[in-house]
């Protein structure tokens, strides 16, 4: 079964039927994805933003922001707020709700804790005083954007308004989708009035702003025919049908656009949970690269971190080991003679875990499974510095590689590496789910499962790390750990393509990411941290069509992500196809994420 997170609204547009975007991701439902884009160029041009002095849209410093999306009589109020919500959590209040015995006064007494309100509005809720008002007292304490839809009388009502009003003449899905998008950058305002309302709102009166963050529109916005990726629907049909994986979530993006986001199948084969693209998975490898890797990439662009630099430089621990003269760049290229990894549960005492937890035992592994105190300072770490060196100089993948990169970055900030990348990357970018330890945070019904694992922890992996290193480590790994949805690794993803710019924010140079994420070894295809596209044409890796300069990394549990600076390409594909057991391995042997990948470079291809 195909489960596409959109739901169906009553309405008709240019011809076409338009998508709710409560739990979706584009707008339109074609035959006739170029009505949309036609739509779409009409709202630009009629579209206006006042009183932005204070440059507020779009806005910026997201994870300081508690924002709250206002409606009253607007038709389209869910289909705003679901674009809102792309970008920071927004919570939703209907104005309708405070009437008789409860008044707006109560509305902003409930919006106490909020410091951003965006108000959609129509030309009929401006007839009401009260809104007027409240508008008007709360521009004075908070942050408060409104969002007005409908013609040129509108502006005598928005005489004392001095918070940023974006204006569309347009009520249509299409011009909601807009500003919501807009008010965060996903898409620019580029126009100024052509006439004269009133003196406040007069010829060549406007503020032009910039698009800075995803924009999420119909393929045909980026060129592209969006019958030619039917066949991702294919596929991702046969992979469930071979029970490669119970489900699976597909992401493309284009020019800074999404353009396809779509989910399929269920979060186990029992098809309770369908899958929806708002899910978070466990993204195993992809962690190298998500957590550890730009965390190393900020600091080296900070003057903190050098490559030439050696572990004993950084973790003193490892100078009296073999380790000590090993670069930082043979750890990130995976030279550095390491073995793979270190033993994990079959190496536990009965004395090292216990089902309870307690100060003895404080570090959860998974439900009813707590490792005792200190178990990774005690045993493996030293475990990890003690171990061989055996193939220095040549590519040998290591998980250990990462696990020491950890101690690297955490010797340098201080600071655990979760938290730092949660604070210097995640929140400031929007992504509303990415982290360690998801069920701090989430419902597992959100969290799609991996393993059954009946072994040594015994239990349905939901919300736990599959990794079993990164589980003894309590969840939290320079190799593992990470989980997420596929919108926020675009983000991430999407920040990296723009060579490290995102949403107004620098997070490192361009040249920073340049040297990263381009080939580095002279024995492998790898860069810095980041698997690349294979020069051996017969292995089609990452897709047979994928630029030299593609960059990116897989993961175990079943998870990929691909930039293409070339096409100017983010590709994401994330699965549990370890569910119900590791053992299974179609998800490889069918080609499952190459093939999609290829099917999206041919519909680029024949767009051109």
């Amino acid at each position: 079964m195909i489960k596409s997170k959109w739901c169906y609204v009553s309405l008709v547009l240019s011809g076409f039927a338009l998508f709710n975007t409560a739990c979706a991701q584009n707008p339109p439902l074609t035959p006739s994805g170029q009505a949309y884009v036609n739509e779409e160029r009409l709202v630009e041009h009629s579209t206006v933003l006042f009183n932005n002095s204070q440059y507020l849209i779009p806005l910026q410093k997201l994870d300081q922001l508690k924002i709250a999306s206002v409606h009253f009589s607007s038709q389209y109020a869910t289909v705003f707020d679901s674009l809102l919500n792309k970008y920071n959590k927004v919570q939703a209040f209907d104005g309708n709700a405070y009437t008789g015995a409860k008044t707006l006064n109560d509305l902003a007494a409930d919006l106490k804790w909020y410091n951003t309100i965006i108000l959609q509005l129509t030309d009929a809720d401006l007839n009401n005083q009260q809104i007027i008002d409240f508008i008007n007292t709360n521009q004075k304490l908070k942050n408060v954007i409104v969002a007005v839809f409908g013609g040129g009388g509108v502006f005598s009502k928005l005489t004392n308004v001095t918070a940023p009003i974006l204006w569309s003449e347009r009520l249509t899905p299409v011009s909601v989708i807009y500003s919501a998008q807009a008010i965060f950058g996903g898409l620019p305002v580029t126009q100024k009035l052509t006439r004269t309302y009133t003196p406040q709102f007069a010829t060549g009166m406007g503020f032009i702003t910039d698009k800075i963050r995803l924009q999420y529109t119909v393929p045909e916005d980026a060129g592209i025919n969006a019958d030619n990726l039917k066949g991702i629907d294919d596929i991702a049909r046969e992979a469930i049908a071979q029970r490669a994986t119970p489900g699976c979530v597909v992401l493309v993006a284009k020019d800074g656009k999404v353009i396809f986001n779509k989910a399929y199948g269920y979060h186990t084969y029992d098809k309770a949970i369908p899958d929806q693209i708002t899910d978070i998975f466990d993204l195993a490898s992809m962690t190298k690269i998500s957590a550890t890797t730009v965390e190393a990439m900020q600091l080296t662009d900070q003057g903190k971190l050098s490559l030439e630099a050696t572990l004993g430089d950084y973790v003193p621990l490892a100078r009296k080991s073999n380790k000590n003269d090993i670069q930082i760049r043979e750890l990130l290229m995976h030279q550095a003679g390491l073995i793979p990894d270190i033993k994990g549960f079959e190496k536990l005492k009965p004395s090292d875990h216990s089902t309870d937890s307690s100060a003895a035992y404080p570090t959860k592994v998974s439900e009813h499974y707590f490792l005792r105190k200190d178990y990774y300072k005690d045993v493996m770490l030293p475990e990890m510095l003690s171990s061989p060196v055996r193939t220095r100089g040549q590519y040998v993948y290591s998980d250990v590689s990462m696990l020491l990169m950890k101690e690297v970055v955490e010797n340098i900030t201080s600071i655990p590496e979760n938290v730092y990348v949660q604070q210097q990357f995640y929140d400031p970018l929007g992504m509303q789910t990415a982290g360690f330890l998801p069920l701090y945070r989430f419902s597992s019904n959100q969290i799609v499962p991996t393993e059954n694992e009946q072994e040594y922890r015994q239990s349905l992996l939901d919300g736990y790390v599959h990794d079993p290193t990164a589980a003894l480590m309590g969840g939290v790994a320079g190799h593992a750990g990470l989980f997420a949805s596929a919108n926020d690794v675009a983000i991430l993803y999407q920040m990296l393509l723009n060579r490290g710019t995102y949403g107004g924010n620098q997070y490192f140079k361009p040249e920073v990411v340049d040297l990263f994420t381009s080939k580095q070894s002279a024995v492998s295809r790898r860069g810095l941290g980041f698997d690349r596209w294979d020069p051996i044409a017969d292995r089609h890796y990452p897709s047979k069509l994928a630029s030299p300069q593609t960059y990116g990394h897989t993961g175990f549990t079943g998870t990929c992500v691909w930039v293409d600076p070339k096409y100017n390409l983010v590709y994401i594909f994330l699965s549990n196809r370890v569910n119900p057991s590791a053992a299974s391995s179609k998800l490889g042997s069918l080609n499952i994420r190459p093939r999609i990948q290829d099917v999206v470079y041919e519909a680029i291809i024949r767009g051109m």
